[in-house]
């Protein structure tokens, strides 16, 4: 059978859209192994906010024990029975004692400072040992732990030749690192320290890494 004539091949290719084109996803991993950051943005996030649950269920239980009690109060008293006796002695208490009396003092003391406690809980974010990471994907975030990321630090900086212990201790804003040298010159063991703890720091992926500041000593001698 001979093809039918006059029709035009009228279909296209369409465009094939990679990984590195497609928005939402991040760009190719950097020269340097860092890990990629989205597209217009610096991959910077704020931090993990704690759920507060013990603070926020002590809250809750106590304002429940009060209250629950005041309603039990006030529906007695409106069934003409007397009152609990602790609500009477409180109000017999607030009526008589001075505002300078000492313990008025000591209670509104108390007071304030669970206030401003709550008020602090509630302003800051907490899950101060949980590192955010640079965001690859919007609709992902991670996190490292700072035991996680110190441990890191600390297996990259064994590998160097001469150290013979290292104690990392990590912030969020600042690295310590402390070696212990038995041999080699302190400032060459210094330097490869500083080249290869700043390259892992930034092979962490953390939005904010920390500073690093690395210090050297020779083991002593015993005796």
């Amino acid at each position: 059978m001979s093809e039918p004539q006059g029709i035009e091949d009228t279909t296209q290719r369409l465009p094939v859209i990679g990984k590195d084109d497609a928005p939402g996803w991040p760009a190719a991993p950097d020269p340097d192994g860092s890990p990629p950051v989205l597209d217009g943005a610096d991959g910077r996030d704020g931090r993990f906010w704690s759920v507060r649950r013990v603070p926020a269920g002590t809250v809750a239980l106590l304002l429940l024990i009060v209250a629950g009690a005041f309603l039990y109060d006030i529906a007695a008293v409106r069934a003409h029975r007397p009152g609990l006796r602790w609500r009477r002695e409180l109000a017999r208490q607030l009526a008589e004692r001075p505002l300078d009396d000492t313990w008025v003092l000591v209670g509104a003391a108390v007071t304030a400072v669970l206030g401003l406690w709550l008020i602090v809980l509630a302003a800051t974010p907490g899950l101060r040992r949980l590192l955010p990471m640079r965001r690859t994907h919007p609709d992902v975030r991670a996190g490292l732990h700072r035991d996680a990321a110190a441990l890191v630090l600390r297996d990259r900086a064994m590998e160097i030749a001469g150290v013979r212990s290292v104690r990392v201790r990590l912030r969020r804003r600042r690295a310590d690192v402390r070696a212990v040298s038995h041999f080699r010159a302190l400032e060459e063991v210094r330097a490869d320290l500083e080249t290869v703890l700043t390259e892992a720091v930034e092979g962490l992926g953390l939005a904010r890494p920390p500073a690093l500041s690395v210090h050297v000593a020779r083991l002593g001698r015993k005796g």
